[in-house]
């Protein structure tokens, strides 16, 4: 098992908190986003990383060289992280995964039990989801059938019909794998829609409606969790959260 952690994005919602630093080094309650995420999924045996990145790079390669020298670790940059979006930047580890593997952005503060629970999911193919969260248009929502099968993913989803936010960490068998890169290699080589969020290639595998590589939902709304989007989320990080 591998993990995916994207962390190319400009970040322009948290300036001038990014102007200098990316935004998965800015600091919560005394260590960064990035640091605190990797400790996480490290506790949870994962010790093969692959890292997409962009902005401020240099930083970003700095400091995991300093602080997790001795990781098994790919790090990857995209260059043109201002022109396209994480769909491209997960496009870009193909050639690198060789397994299932747990992907998320590096935006996310979240309690380490979040991953072990996806790990521990009888499916092969899930998605963490908050059932309880106070939903809104921004947030990525899903839709359910009766077996907990996730048959939409996006901020689209009708707000009466939303079972709870994917909170934007995921759990891929090398088989769903596979499929999501055929699905961006036509999009982005083909139709060069390098500007998308990935939810949409899982839109597309989830339409064929086939069991076998079904998404499921895993219900982890007893953990804390936040995506620091906007200087409000980071500032409500810093104050309510206790990871």
């Amino acid at each position: 098992m591998q993990a995916i952690i994207l962390a190319a994005g400009l970040a322009k919602r948290l300036r001038p908190l990014t102007d200098t630093t990316p935004k998965c080094l800015l600091d919560v309650g005394g260590k960064n986003l990035l640091h605190r995420t990797i400790d996480n999924i490290l506790s949870c045996g994962i010790n093969d990383f692959i890292f997409v990145t962009g902005y401020r790079d240099n930083m970003i390669k700095e400091y995991l060289n300093q602080y997790f020298a001795g990781l098994k670790m790919i790090m990857l940059t995209n260059n043109d992280y201002s022109n396209n979006n994480n769909s491209y930047s997960l496009w870009m580890t193909k050639e690198h995964v060789k397994d299932g593997f747990i992907l998320l952005d590096s935006d996310i503060l979240f309690d380490a039990g979040i991953v072990k629970k996806l790990l521990d999911d009888k499916h092969d193919n899930s998605a963490a989801v908050n059932m309880k969260a106070k939903l809104d248009e921004e947030q990525i929502k899903v839709t359910l059938d009766g077996e907990n099968r996730i048959m939409e993913i996006s901020k689209e989803v009708d707000l009466k019909l939303a079972g709870g936010e994917s909170i934007g960490i995921e759990k891929f068998s090398h088989e769903f794998g596979i499929e999501i890169f055929k699905i961006l290699d036509r999009k982005i080589l083909v139709e060069n829609n390098v500007n998308e969020f990935y939810e949409k290639t899982f839109e597309e595998i989830i339409a064929r409606n086939d069991k076998r590589n079904s998404l499921y939902c895993t219900d982890v709304s007893e953990y804390e969790c936040i995506e620091i989007d906007t200087i409000e989320d980071y500032n409500k990080a810093q104050t309510e959260f206790k990871i």
